[in-house]
C-alpha cells in the first residue's frame, strides 16, 4: 500500500500507513488473499478516489459504504461502475435526481471518472470487499484511514460542499465544520430510501450555488454520453 500516485495528499496521509490499524488491514488482506478469496476492486483502484481528486481541487465530497461487490463494477470511486456495466439503482436515483434538479440528462452508462476530475471526491468509507459478500470488510481499518481523509479536507480546505447521503454518512461525516464548509444531508438514494427525501433534495443545484458563491467553478454534472476509461 503505497500514495505514489497521490502526492497532494502523502504529508497527511503517509504516517496512517505505519499505524498498527492500518498493519492489521495489511494482515487481514493478506490472509484474505492466501485463501483465495476474490477482492473488489483490484489493489491497483483501492486508491482511485484520491489519486484521482488531488487535496487541493476538492469541492464536493460524496461518502459511499463499501464497494460494490459483484464482478467488474467497483473500479475505487463510490456510486460509479466501469463502462459496459450496467448502472446500479442507487446511481439511476442520483441521475433521476439530477435531472429533477438541474435538468441534467441522464446517460446510459454509470461511469463517474468525470466528475472525480473536476474535484468530486467520490469515498466509500470501506475501500475493498469480498466478491458477492457485500459489508464484508468492514471494522477491519479502512474506516479509520477514510477518516483521515475526512478530517484532513475539513481542517486544509475551505467551502467544500460535503453530500452526506443515509444515516452512516451523516455518522462518519460529523467530524465536519460547518462554519468552513457546506453539509448537505438527505436520506440514501438506495431504491428502500430514495422516496424519504433524496428525491426533491436538490443537493446538486444547493451545491453549484455555494461554490460560486464562494468563488469557486461549480461542477458540470452532466456526463459524457460515451465514457473512456482512464
Amino acid at each position: 500500500m503505497v500514495l505514489d500516485n497521490a502526492p497532494s495528499w502523502q504529508q497527511a496521509l503517509e504516517p496512517e500507513f505505519s499505524a498498527p490499524y492500518m498493519q492489521g488491514l495489511k494482515q487481514f488482506l493478506r490472509c484474505e488473499k492466501d485463501q483465495h478469496k476474490t477482492i473488489y476492486p483490484h489493489s491497483s483502484e483501492w486508491f482511485h478516489a484520491i489519486e484521482t481528486t488531488a487535496l487541493y481541487d476538492v469541492k464536493v465530497v460524496i461518502l459511499g459504504q463499501d464497494p460494490y461487490h459483484q464482478p467488474g463494477q467497483a473500479h475505487g470511486l463510490c456510486f460509479s461502475v466501469k463502462p459496459g456495466v450496467k448502472t446500479p439503482p442507487s446511481l439511476v436515483n442520483i441521475y433521476k435526481e439530477l435531472e429533477a434538479d438541474l435538468g441534467v440528462k441522464p446517460v446510459t452508462h454509470g461511469y463517474l471518472e468525470h466528475w472525480a476530475k473536476q474535484g468530486v471526491l467520490l469515498l466509500n468509507a470501506v475501500l475493498t470487499v469480498e466478491d458477492s459478500n457485500p459489508n464484508s470488510h468492514q471494522g477491519k481499518g479502512w474506516e479509520q484511514f477514510t477518516d483521515k481523509v475526512i478530517s484532513t479536507i475539513n481542517e486544509k480546505q475551505q467551502n467544500v460542499v460535503f453530500m452526506l447521503w443515509g444515516s452512516y454518512a451523516q455518522r462518519k461525516g460529523s467530524v465536519i465544520d460547518a462554519t468552513r464548509h457546506c453539509v448537505l444531508k438527505a436520506p440514501h438514494p438506495s431504491p428502500l430510501s430514495a422516496h424519504r427525501g433524496f428525491l426533491g433534495c436538490r443537493h446538486f443545484s444547493q451545491a453549484n450555488q455555494y461554490l460560486e458563491a464562494h468563488g469557486r467553478q461549480p461542477v458540470d454534472w452532466q456526463l459524457p454520453d460515451c465514457p473512456t476509461e482512464s
